[in-house]
């Protein structure tokens, strides 16, 4: 029997494959190595390959497009309803299956390779602002414990940290200034980093007509533009303000303006 639709339970190594025939009959079942996933697909006739939207699915989606199936990829959420017994991997092989062949089933397109990686220069922003976040907060803490506070805000930090830098202030101890040191020059490569990574962010939206359309858009900015072109959810090219929700008629807008406000202290 000829294998029509494919359910690909994936995972870091193990993967489980549960195919069916145009009779909806099951021919295959099985489990398989990553390193045995392209041969595997490889040999196969083209067909229907049904996988959930999460870690590594672009890439494997795209890889078997290569091979000529045609690959859609679903929201996990919707594929669980039809999940018919405990949850395992055989299980949720074959509600894949079952799931991508249902006509009403929404799809996620499948992102390139350019995409991902606009998409990590926000995801590696944001894991560097939590983590001077918690640096802010940790040297804040330290130095209250001193009797040394600030106002919230960029320039409390910048108070602080002009504190920190100065060897004369009696109210440091050794040991404490020392490990403030620390925590500034953090604070500080962080600073440094996430400027690297905006800068970037800005240079792709500069060479974006689709990011630069929504940046027209009343309360988007640059950030949330090249973020949005880059997941594929464009709005259409006419009436897109009107379509904003959060389009208010006093919003202040300047399509000049490139500075990105969210990447201050």
């Amino acid at each position: 029997m000829q294998i029509t639709t494919i359910g690909l339970d994936i995972a870091k190594n193990v993967f489980q494959v549960h195919g069916i025939d145009a009779a909806e009959k099951v021919v295959v079942r099985k489990q398989l190595r990553r390193g045995q996933i392209l041969g595997f697909f490889e040999a196969l006739p083209r067909c229907l390959v049904g996988m959930e939207a999460c870690a590594t699915s672009h890439y494997w989606a795209r890889e078997l497009t290569k091979l000529g199936h045609q690959v859609r990829l679903m929201p996990a959420k919707d594929v669980k309803a039809y999940v018919k017994r405990n949850k395992n991997d055989a299980a949720d092989a074959e509600a894949i299956c079952e799931a991508v062949r249902r006509p009403t089933m929404r799809f996620v397109q499948i992102k390139s390779v350019e995409q991902q990686g606009q998409l990590m220069l926000h995801r590696a922003r944001d894991l560097l602002m939590r983590q001077r976040t918690q640096l802010i907060n940790a040297l804040r803490a330290h130095m209250a414990e001193l009797g040394i506070v600030a106002a919230q805000g960029r320039e409390g930090v910048k108070e602080l940290l002009k504190i920190i830098a100065s060897e004369q202030d009696a109210r440091l101890p050794v040991d404490a200034h020392a490990s403030l040191v620390v925590l500034a020059a953090g604070i500080q490569a962080l600073q440094t980093m996430i400027g690297s990574i905006e800068r970037r962010i800005i240079a792709q939206h500069r060479s974006d007509e689709a990011s630069k359309r929504l940046r027209s858009i009343p309360g988007i900015g640059i950030v949330g533009a090249t973020a949005i072109a880059a997941n594929g959810r464009i709005f259409p090219r006419s009436g897109c303000q009107r379509t904003y929700r959060g389009h208010r008629e006093n919003d202040v807008h300047d399509p000049n303006q490139t500075k990105l406000q969210c990447g201050l202290y």
